[in-house]
């Protein structure tokens, strides 16, 4: 499920108006600024390569699965219990259906939003407190950041607010995410890795994130297939952003 609707709206103004130069070179403090790579929607087709690169480059990420792939894609739970064997990865809930992309009927029942992240630890093998996204809602509930999404309207949050409450009260910690790697319905990502980069250098001059000089970038699994030369863009993407000194770290320790 693409996001694309989340992101910055100071961002896409900047896009529409031409005020982006996205050949322009980084500036000497990168060493400072964090970036927090999260994958969602696993276990899908590109998932293994996700796995393969991030061994490979040894970065840590937070990979957010959803209990009904682990049930239903072809080698779901060995992909889940691979992922578990990635030295620097966490784990975290991203439901048990994805609200099977119905999000205004999946958030009309309160009761149903917290059972159906409660299935999902139970396919996942999770016990609270857990990592977790909620499925096309860019909340976080963290002990020192509460934010809900900006993208959605007042009626929708009057409708909602009380999902993201009680799922957090049922111990799941919400993150959201503050600059998305975009993809096309087709899952073929819409930015290139020069142009995403570039995305996150500008985004980190104005360093309008969740928490100052700290970016959670959110990705998705069905990205990286190899239809879409997934494994080489990730491994490029990642090089690129340690050329240029960026630090990348554990959502576990992001509050700290």
């Amino acid at each position: 499920m693409s996001a694309r609707h989340f992101l910055p709206s100071f961002l896409i103004a900047m896009l529409a108006a031409g005020m982006l130069a996205f050949s322009s070179p980084m500036p000497a403090r990168a060493s400072d600024r964090t970036i927090y790579l999260t994958f969602d929607d696993g276990p899908l087709p590109g998932t293994e390569n996700v796995h393969a690169v991030l061994r490979q480059e040894n970065v840590p990420a937070a990979l957010f699965m959803v209990g009904l792939h682990v049930e239903t894609q072809p080698h779901g739970r060995k992909l889940l219990d691979d992922a578990r064997s990635i030295p620097l990865a966490t784990l975290g809930n991203h439901s048990y259906s994805h609200a099977n992309s119905r999000y205004r009927n999946f958030y009309s029942d309160t009761a149903g939003v917290v059972a159906d992240m409660q299935r999902a630890n139970q396919v996942l093998g999770f016990k609270p407190p857990v990592p977790a996204r909620l499925p096309g809602r860019n909340v976080f509930r963290l002990t020192r950041l509460f934010a809900d999404d900006l993208s959605i309207d007042v009626r929708e949050w009057q409708r909602e607010w009380l999902d993201y409450e009680l799922v957090g009260e049922a111990g799941f910690r919400l993150y959201g995410w503050d600059h998305e790697w975009v993809h096309s319905d087709d899952g073929k990502p819409v930015q290139s890795v020069d142009r995403l980069v570039s995305e996150i250098d500008h985004l980190f001059r104005y360093n309008r994130f969740a928490r100052p000089d700290k970016m959670i970038l959110l990705m998705h699994d069905q990205m990286f297939q190899d239809k879409f030369d997934g494994k080489q863009n990730l491994e490029t993407f990642i090089r690129q952003l340690k050329a240029r000194g960026y630090r990348f770290g554990d959502l576990a320790r992001y509050e700290e």
